[in-house]
């Protein structure tokens, strides 16, 4: 019964990522490139993180798994939101479909 959950746990996270990458692809603007980069890739990872624990419950694994989740939770959180403040001040733009315009002013595109 654990290697079915095992199983779809990895199946997730293959998914999730492949989303990502889809994601980064497809999107129209930085902004939402990075929703999809970061969101889909962390839960991604986190699934594959669980399959892993489950396949491997040994107890040094299951703590590096953490510590990995736990470092990808902090970092790609803090990343994100360097990306998207460093491309609002220089100005990037937004999609034409963008209803509200949160960015500070002086920062729109010309």
């Amino acid at each position: 019964m654990s290697d079915w959950i095992a199983g779809a746990c990895f199946l997730a996270g293959a998914t999730l990522a492949l989303l990502a990458g889809v994601g980064v692809l497809r999107m129209p603007d930085v902004f939402t490139r990075m929703q999809a980069s970061t969101k889909a890739s962390t839960l991604g990872l986190a699934f594959l993180l669980v399959g892993l624990t489950i396949v491997q419950p040994d107890l040094a694994i299951v703590m590096r798994a953490g510590i990995i989740g736990v470092f990808m939770m902090l970092t790609s959180a803090v990343a994100a939101h360097v990306i998207a403040r460093a491309a609002a001040m220089t100005g990037a733009p937004l999609w034409e479909g963008t209803k509200v315009d949160e960015r500070p002013a002086g920062t729109e595109d010309t």
